[in-house]
Parts: C-alpha cells; sequence; structure tokens
C-alpha cells in the first residue's frame, strides 16, 4: 500500500480545520474517544452538530498560548492508501512553516472560499506550491453551500485561477466543488451539486497517479551506514547500506563513487536481508561493490556514464530563513543534506523574493525570520546533489546552527 503525503493551504476561516476534520471523519478514522470527547465538547450546539474543526484546533491552543507554531501531521488510511496530512499555518508570518510542510508534499489543497474567490492568500500559496515543484494541485472551492451551490460562481473560480496557475507553471491541477460542513464531495459524491462530474475529494486522493513522480532514470544512493559484521562467518563483508533516492540499480552495473570519482561494479544487492537483481526508487537497500574502497557515510553511488549529478564545493541556493536570529553575510553553518553533513559559510546574499509576487528585491541589512533569499554559499568539503527543479530528494538540505543545533534554514539547491 502507497503512501500519500499531502499539505492544506488556505485564509483564515476558509474551512481548513472543518475540511481535515470531515475527511477523518466521514472515512472513520477517528477513535473512539476522540469521537466522544468531540461530541461533548459540541454537545450545545443549537443544530445539535459535531464541530469537526476541533479536531485539528491544536495550533489554535498553541496560538492562544504564545507558543511557536509548528507544522501539524494528521495521519490516516483507506483500504486503498495511507496518507500523511501535513497541517500547516497559512498567515504570511508563517511562511517558514508553510514552506517545511510542503516540502515533503506530492500534493496541495488549496482552499477557496466561494464567496471570496482567489485573494491575496491563494496567490501566495500557489507560488510557494510552484517554487517547491509540488507536482500535484487540488483547488478545493469551499462553502459551496453559502453561494447556493452555484456552478457560475465555481466556473468564474476556476476561469480566475486557471489565469494564477499559468503563470506559475502549475500543470496538474484539479478543481473539486465542495462544502466541508456538510460533507459535499469530500468522502462521498454531493447529491447537491448534480453538475459537477468529477470525483468527490477523497476518491481522488485515493487514485491521483503517484509512480510517475518517482524519478527512475537518474540512480542516485547516498551511503548511511556502512556495514562491517567482521565475524567469522562474513568475515569479509563490507555493504554500504541508504536508501535509493532515484533510479534503478542492478547486479553488474558499472558506478561511481563521488566526490571521489572512483569507479567500480556492483557484485550484489540485497534488500531486508535478502539478494535481490535490481533495486529500485524509494527502497532501503544495501550496495556491495567489487572492489574494497574507502567509502563513508554521505558518499553517493552513481551509475557511470550520463545522467551525472553536479560536484561542487561552491553552491547556488535559495534559503528560507527560519531562525529568530537574523542571516549574516559571512557566518558559518552546517549543511545536512541527506545522510552528508558538511560546513559551510554563507558567501553573499544576491536579492530576496518576494512570496507574494516572486519578484526579486534588494536585500536590505540581514535577512530576517521568513525571508526567501538568493545566496551563494561554501562547502568544506564538494557536495553531491542535483538542482532542485530537476530532482527535488536530492536538490534539497537544510542549514543548522552548529552551536545551538537548531534548524535555521530549508535549502533548495539551484543549478
Amino acid at each position: 500500500m502507497d503512501l500519500l503525503r499531502f499539505i492544506t493551504a488556505g485564509s483564515v476561516d476558509d474551512g481548513k480545520s472543518t475540511l481535515i476534520g470531515r475527511l477523518l471523519y466521514d472515512s472513520k478514522n477517528i477513535l473512539i474517544d476522540q469521537l466522544e470527547a468531540l461530541e461533548k465538547s459540541t454537545k450545545n450546539r443549537s443544530d445539535g452538530s459535531v464541530d469537526l474543526a476541533l479536531l485539528t484546533d491544536g495550533l489554535r491552543a498553541e496560538r492562544e498560548q504564545g507558543i511557536t507554531i509548528d507544522v501539524a501531521y494528521r495521519y490516516f488510511t483507506t483500504p486503498k492508501r495511507k496518507f500523511i496530512i501535513a497541517d500547516a499555518p497559512g498567515h504570511v508570518q508563517y511562511t517558514r512553516n508553510m514552506i517545511t510542510g510542503a516540502s515533503n508534499a506530492s500534493l496541495i489543497i488549496i482552499l477557496i472560499d466561494a464567496r471570496q474567490g482567489v485573494v491575496e492568500q491563494t496567490r501566495r500559496h500557489s507560488i510557494i506550491a510552484s517554487l517547491l515543484k509540488i507536482p500535484h494541485v487540488v483547488v478545493a472551492i469551499n462553502k459551496m453551500d453559502l453561494v447556493e451551490y452555484s456552478q457560475d460562481v465555481f466556473n468564474n473560480i476556476v476561469i480566475e485561477y486557471a489565469e494564477v496557475a499559468k503563470q506559475l507553471g502549475l500543470k496538474d491541477v484539479t478543481y473539486i466543488p465542495m462544502s466541508a460542513l456538510n460533507g459535499d464531495n469530500i468522502v462521498d459524491r454531493s447529491a447537491n451539486i448534480t453538475w459537477y462530474e468529477g470525483k468527490p475529494l477523497l476518491e481522488f486522493l485515493e487514485d491521483v497517479e503517484l509512480n510517475q513522480d518517482v524519478n527512475l532514470t537518474d540512480a542516485r544512493f547516498q551511503v548511511q551506514f556502512v556495514i562491517r559484521p567482521q565475524t567469522e562467518e562474513l568475515h569479509d563483508y563490507r555493504g554500504y547500506a541508504g536508501k535509493v533516492i532515484s533510479g534503478v540499480y542492478k547486479k553488474g552495473d558499472k558506478v561511481t563513487l563521488l566526490p571521489v570519482g572512483i569507479e567500480t561494479a556492483i557484485s550484489k544487492l540485497e534488500v531486508g536481508g535478502k539478494e535481490v537483481e535490481e533495486v529500485f526508487a524509494p527502497q532501503a537497500a544495501v550496495i556491495q561493490l567489487v572492489e574494497d574502497i574507502d567509502v563513508s557515510r554521505g558518499d553517493s553511488i552513481v551509475k557511470t556514464g550520463d545522467h551525472q549529478p553536479h560536484v561542487n564545493n561552491e553552491l547556488e541556493v535559495l534559503l528560507c530563513w527560519m531562525d529568530d536570529k537574523p542571516l549574516i553575510a559571512g557566518n558559518k553553518y552546517l549543511l545536512q543534506h541527506n545522510s552528508r553533513l558538511v560546513r559551510v559559510v554563507v558567501r553573499n546574499v544576491e536579492y530576496k523574493l518576494d512570496v507574494n509576487s516572486l519578484q526579486q528585491q534588494s536585500v536590505e541589512g540581514n535577512v530576517k525570520l521568513n525571508e526567501v533569499v538568493k545566496a551563494t554559499i561554501k562547502t568544506a568539503s564538494p557536495l553531491v546533489y542535483d538542482p532542485y527543479t530537476k530532482l527535488s530528494v536530492n536538490g534539497s538540505a537544510i542549514l543548522v546552527d552548529e552551536t545551538s543545533n537548531s534548524t535555521v534554514a530549508a535549502v533548495l539547491l539551484q543549478q
């Protein structure tokens, strides 16, 4: 059973909490004690209904207490697929959280209030989806019950958003009219929106094709652990464990160890302790090589030939700054790129990116919390990577403060 990670985004009061609550409630993914607590907390509602938004109101409680707002994750399962919902607050001041939640998502649900149409927040969330190259976009036109389920209202919003999608290069966009409050087109097809011929939201999420999102062309494998049992039975065993980031590896393939550039070949492949003929993304596997080579954690094993990654120690990057302390050119940090950890220095900051328009702006002073900037960083040792736009899983990283060990920036590696 495969897994779909998706994120929900919307303006205040677009019904994001109610939508997630409705998905969990109608798909019967709420525990009995959760349901009892929910019913108890809303028993005094005049219409006797259950307030589904309370299922995701942990963020609201955090906000009231003045605690740092972080990404909350919801998990649920249907007979067809497993799901992880990244529930990130969409306010301007929480841009870092939005980017954190969206960075691993295969799909984004952008909520639009049918009464309001496309607003500034809609454009901002769409820009972030474009920036992070999220493959699938669902435009959930919510609160259709408040516009009398009007097809004309729906069509006008589709026309308006299609212009935004065209400007940003969003290709796979699906539009669904719904009412999260009443359950229209969330899990079951709505009897009130008979003119809509598409799938309800949950059915669409179950059926959206994810195989094409996995890159099986560019073979990338980064070593996480070197296995040397040194027992009598496995005296000469030397295996390199890790995750196949992308591509396919077969026994006998000629490969190159990077960043050192040594060429060799694969002698054996293992998955789950059993020898196999091939491994592919996103499997966890163990690779054994023909020659004994000095291989360390963070080194990359790639196929020899075409489709080679970049190997550089001076990198152009987009940084989403996530720390209260400002970024100052010349500061030193740790760069965590999958399992490789290297020291870096930020050489210079070229420009700031307006997340509301994608316009480039000059940077006045230091880089502050939630700002997205184009910068150049220099690493202490060469990094093996692909541009984020080509292979996001091998083109993303984080910056870590050496003293506090806290994550200070999300990094998108450029050409």
